[in-house]
C-alpha cells in the first residue's frame, strides 16, 4: 500500500482512466484525477496532492499555464505527461519548475519509476523501520534486531529485503528480486538467489524452516507479510 496522494490531470478521460488504474494497480490508494486545468486548480488545495501528473495540450488553460499557477502557491512535485516532446518544449517544462517530463506514448513501469523517484526525492524518509512478526529491520542502517540482538545485512541481502519491503504483502518475482541484487544481467543467479533467501530467514524468522514473513510462492517468487499483516 502507497499512502502518497497523486493528482492526475488530462483532458483525455480514457488516458486519465488507464493512468488512474496503472497507479492503483501498483498500490497507490489516493489517486484523484481532473479532466481540465480549471479542475485541478479546484481540487489542488482541497486534495493536498503529493504528486501532480498533467498533461499540457489541455483547452482554457494549458498545463504550461496550470504549473505557473500552482507554483505561485505550491511547490508540490508536478510530472508533465505529454505528446510535446520538442525540447523547447522540455526547456519551457523544467523552467517553469517541472520535476519531470515524459513524452506519450509511455510505459507504465518508467512512469510508475519516474513518480516513484520524484517522491522519495520530495519527501526523504528518516528512521525507516519494517516490523516483522519476529523481527524488524533499520533500513537506513542494513540491520536486523531481533531478540534485542543487532544483525548485520549484507549488500546484497539488503538490496533482495529492500525490494521486498517495498512491495510488502505483493508477490515479488524471482527475476525482480535477482534483478535487484545483481544488476540487468542476473540469468543465472536464481539459485544464488535462494541462499540469499535462506540466509535472510536465518536472521529474520523466528523459524526459518518454517517462515512466517519472508513466504516462497511458488514457481512465482517471494511474498515480505509486515507485522501488521499477521494482526
Amino acid at each position: 500500500m502507497n499512502n502518497y496522494s497523486i493528482l492526475i490531470v488530462d483532458d483525455e478521460l480514457e488516458l486519465l482512466k488507464m493512468i488512474r488504474s496503472i497507479f492503483e494497480r501498483a498500490g497507490y490508494t489516493q489517486v484523484t484525477t481532473a479532466s481540465s486545468s480549471i479542475d485541478a486548480l479546484k481540487l489542488l488545495h482541497k486534495v493536498k496532492p503529493s504528486i501532480i501528473i498533467m498533461d499540457i495540450m489541455m483547452p482554457e488553460m494549458n498545463g504550461f499555464e496550470l504549473l505557473q499557477e500552482i507554483r505561485i502557491t505550491s511547490q508540490v512535485p508536478v510530472l508533465l505527461l505529454t505528446a510535446k516532446g520538442e525540447a523547447e518544449d522540455r526547456f519551457t517544462g523544467f523552467e517553469l519548475g517541472a520535476d519531470d517530463y515524459l513524452v506519450k506514448p509511455f510505459l507504465p513501469k518508467e512512469l510508475l519509476l519516474r513518480v516513484s523517484a520524484i517522491l522519495k526525492r520530495a519527501y526523504p524518509q528518516n528512521n525507516r523501520i519494517v516490523s516483522l512478526e519476529h523481527a524488524s529491520v533499520d533500513l537506513d542502517k542494513a540491520e536486523v534486531l531481533r531478540d534485542s540482538t543487532v544483525i548485520p545485512l549484507t549488500a546484497k541481502e539488503y538490496s533482495i529485503l529492500l525490494k521486498l519491503s517495498e512491495n510488502a504483502g505483493r508477490i515479488v518475482t524471482i527475476g525482480c528480486l535477482c534483478e535487484a541484487a545483481c544488476g540487468e544481467i542476473w540469468q543465472g543467479y536464481e539459485n544464488t538467489l535462494m541462499t540469499h533467501i535462506r540466509h535472510l530467514r536465518e536472521k529474520i524468522e523466528e523459524d526459518p524452516s518454517h517462515p512466517v514473513s519472508l513466504l516462497t510462492v511458488k514457481g512465482l517468487g517471494y511474498k515480505l507479510l509486515l507485522e501488521e499483516d499477521h494482526s
